[in-house]
């Protein structure tokens, strides 16, 4: 081997290496108002009073909207890997019936617990059918017949 192909696949040893970098970013995201801000929240106040001081929610509660979520997370992310939860902040303020806070609460990441997400599937009743339907429905000697819960559509 010579002098030169030793030069040449070192320098291509080094450029390739040096391809598969170490760096990471870290990513913050979300909406977490000052801790001075949180700490001015005081039972009694207003829907627009908590605006004023800690601006928009980053989720309000779907199901009766008398929750307000402010959250903010760090996730470092490095190449192609999973990204990493560093922190997670939580503050939750819960308002009465007329709109005035009756509770907040904060939480972070040490606070949270992991949600297993179901893989399976749930089946739709009424939609299974048969061997029959499935391989030789479509063929056209063999219609699907309606129905009663299709109305004969």
């Amino acid at each position: 081997m010579s002098t030169h192909n030793i030069f040449y696949s070192t320098i291509a040893s080094i450029l390739l290496l040096s391809a598969c970098s170490t760096d990471h970013f870290i990513q913050t995201e979300g909406n977490m108002p000052s801790k001075k801000d949180i700490l001015s929240i005081k039972q009694g106040m207003t829907k627009d009073e908590v605006i004023k001081i800690m601006g928009s929610p980053s989720i309000i509660s779907s199901l009766n909207h008398r929750t307000w979520i402010y959250m903010n997370s760090t996730m470092k992310k490095v190449a192609f890997f999973k990204p990493e939860e560093l922190d997670r902040n939580i503050v939750a303020i819960e308002f009465n019936p007329d709109g005035e806070v009756i509770k907040l609460s904060q939480l972070t990441k040490e606070n949270g617990k992991d949600v297993a997400i179901y893989q399976g599937y749930t089946p739709v009743m009424g939609t299974e059918q048969t061997f029959m339907e499935k391989y030789f429905g479509g063929v056209g000697y063999m219609p699907i017949q309606p129905t009663k819960e299709s109305n004969g559509l």
